[in-house]
Order: C-alpha cells, then structure tokens, then sequence
C-alpha cells in the first residue's frame, strides 16, 4: 500500500509531503524532509526538550509525534520569521538576558516557552512558567540566564 500524501502547514507555508511513512516522527519531517535543522534531535525519547514546535499554538515533542497525527496542522519552529507577538517577545527576551550559550537547546526552549505564555498567560507568575519548563534541559548549565529570559518574556511590553 503506498501512503498518501501529509500536508502539513509549516511556519505559515504549506508543505505536501508524499511518499512518507505513516511511522515518520514529525522531528525528522523537519530535519530531513523539509530542512529546518533549527529543531533539535536530542534524546528522541521526549526527555530533553530540544526538538519542542508549537502545533497549533501548542508545544510539543516532535521526537514523540507523528507527523501523520499533526496532519492539517499549524507548525511553527524556531526557523520560521514568525508574526506571533509571544514568540518574537520570547527569542528577543533570550537575546536580551544572554540565554543563548552553545544555543543548542534554544530552540526548545524558547518554543516552549512561547506555548507556555500562550497557553497560561503572561499573569502566570514566573515560578509556574518555569515549572513548566521542567521538561527542558540546558547541557552548558545556562539556567540562570534562562530563568532571567522568563522573567523578561513575561514582563515585556507587548
């Protein structure tokens, strides 16, 4: 049986992807298929949070989800120029507080972080955003910077 084609809409462009697996993890869909090489491959087995996109305004693990089930869905990765206002406050936040290190783990957290805010609000206090982020792990050690991009993020104007 030959698979039908997924479309995916990624970072605000739609992507037609045939012939692909039905078990193809949404993390190498990025990586290989459309090369956005922004998205991390870290554990593969959701431990790290390196390979965290927002589907549809929400984080989540693409070394966990297969691209088939986020089929119709809104991708949004730390490559796409985003018009979101709580991502671009988020990236220029982490510029701002020098959170940025080997910058290996970046892109999830700064995903994740945006989906945080998007999801709990910018009134959520800094302990709970950073609660969840819990999921997100910093091989240089870099979390008091991180921790001062939540504050900022949080705090920023809109």
């Amino acid at each position: 049986m030959t698979p039908s084609p997924t479309g995916l809409r990624v970072n605000g462009r739609d992507a037609a992807l045939d012939g692909m697996p039905d078990d193809e993890r949404l993390l190498d869909t990025l990586r290989w298929r459309l090369g956005l090489k922004g998205t991390k491959e870290g554990c593969r087995t959701g431990d790290c949070g390196a390979c965290t996109v927002l589907v549809d305004g929400a984080s989540t693990l693409s070394c966990l989800t297969l691209t088939r089930e986020v089929e119709g869905g809104e991708i949004t990765t730390i490559d796409g120029d985003s018009e979101d206002p709580e991502l671009r406050r988020v990236r220029a936040a982490f510029a701002d507080a020098g959170a940025l290190q080997c910058g290996y783990c970046t892109p999830g957290f700064v995903l994740a972080l945006a989906g945080l805010l998007k999801e709990r609000g910018r009134a959520a206090p800094v302990e709970e955003l950073l609660d969840g982020l819990q999921g997100n792990l910093c091989r240089c050690t870099g979390y008091a910077a991180i921790v001062r991009a939540v504050a900022l993020a949080r705090e920023a104007p809109t």
